[in-house]
C-alpha cells in the first residue's frame, strides 16, 4: 500500500506542514514518489512515524528521535517495549491530571469565586491559585478578563462541574474525530471547533473567531495546555488548533 502525504497526515493526527518538516530534515522520508514527484509513503514509513509520535509523545526532541531510530544496532522490538514501559508509568498520572490541570488553568483565566474546600474538592486536589498571578498578569488588561471575572462571580461549585463535565465531554468528541482520521478542516471537524468557540462564549466572554484563534496558538504554544490536550489524546493540541483555524477561514 501506497499512502499520500495527506492520507498520512489524515490517519495520524498530525499536519501536512509537520510531515513535511519531518522530510526536510531527514526524520521521515517517504520511501516513493508519484511520476509527478508527489510524495508516497509506504507501510515502513507507517511504522517509523508511529515510533516517532511515541517519543514525541514522552517528550524526546526530534534530533534525539533520530539518533534513537537510526542506530543500527537497536532492535525495535526493544524500542517498542521502552516506550510500552515509558507510557505505562505516565499515563495514569496523565489521566488523573488530565482534568485537573485543564480545569486549574480555566480557572485561573476566569477568576473563580470558590472556597478553599470547593476548589480542592472541584479539581480533585489541584489548586488553581498556583496560575492565579499569571493570568492576573496576562489577561488583567482585556475586557474578555474583566467580562469572566463577572460573569463567574455568582458561579457555584455545581456550576463549574457542570460546565467541566461539558468541556470534558466536548474534548473526548474532539478526540474521537481524531482517532478516526478525520480531518481538522473535514465540516464535522470545524463544527466541532465551532462548538467549542460557542462554549466559552456562553460560559466565560465573548470569544469570535479572532479571539478562538488566539486561544488556539495558545494551546500548541503553552507546553502546559499542549500537555492537557496530548494526555486527552495524543495529538489533540495541534488537531483542535488547526479545526479552530479552518472554522475561522470558514466564517470569513
Amino acid at each position: 500500500m501506497e499512502y499520500t502525504v495527506g492520507q498520512v497526515a489524515a490517519v495520524a493526527g498530525v499536519t501536512v506542514r509537520t510531515l513535511h518538516h519531518y522530510d526536510a530534515i531527514g526524520l521521515l522520508s517517504p520511501s516513493g514518489r508519484s511520476a509527478a514527484g508527489h510524495r508516497r509513503y509506504g507501510d515502513g514509513d507507517l511504522d517509523r512515524l508511529q515510533r516517532i509520535l511515541f517519543h514525541r509523545a514522552l517528550g524526546f526532541a526530534l534530533d534525539e528521535i533520530a539518533a534513537l531510530l537510526d542506530d543500527p544496532e537497536a532492535d525495535p522490538r526493544a524500542h517498542l517495549r521502552r516506550q510500552h514501559a515509558l507510557l505505562t508509568d505516565r499515563i495514569e498520572t496523565l489521566r488523573r491530571m488530565a482534568d485537573a490541570v485543564a480545569a486549574a488553568m480555566e480557572a485561573a483565566q476566569m477568576g473563580i469565586n470558590l472556597t478553599p474546600e470547593e476548589k480542592f474538592e472541584v479539581f480533585e486536589g489541584y489548586d488553581p491559585d498556583q496560575y492565579a498571578d499569571e493570568a492576573q498578569q496576562r489577561w488583567g488588561h482585556t475586557d474578555a478578563y474583566r467580562e469572566s471575572q463577572r460573569r463567574t462571580a455568582s458561579y457555584t461549585k455545581a456550576d463549574w462541574q457542570r460546565l467541566k463535565d461539558e468541556f470534558d465531554a466536548l474534548h473526548a468528541r474532539v478526540a474521537e474525530l481524531l482517532a478516526r482520521g478525520v480531518p481538522a478542516d473535514a465540516p464535522e471537524a470545524m463544527d466541532a471547533a465551532e462548538e467549542h468557540r460557542r462554549f466559552i462564549d456562553s460560559a466565560h466572554y465573548p470569544c469570535d473567531a479572532r479571539m478562538h484563534t488566539c486561544l488556539a496558538d495558545m494551546y500548541v504554544a503553552d507546553a502546559r495546555f499542549t500537555a492537557t490536550y496530548e494526555a486527552i489524546r495524543p495529538g489533540l493540541a495541534q488537531y483542535l488548533h488547526d479545526a479552530i483555524h479552518a472554522n475561522a477561514r470558514r466564517t470569513e
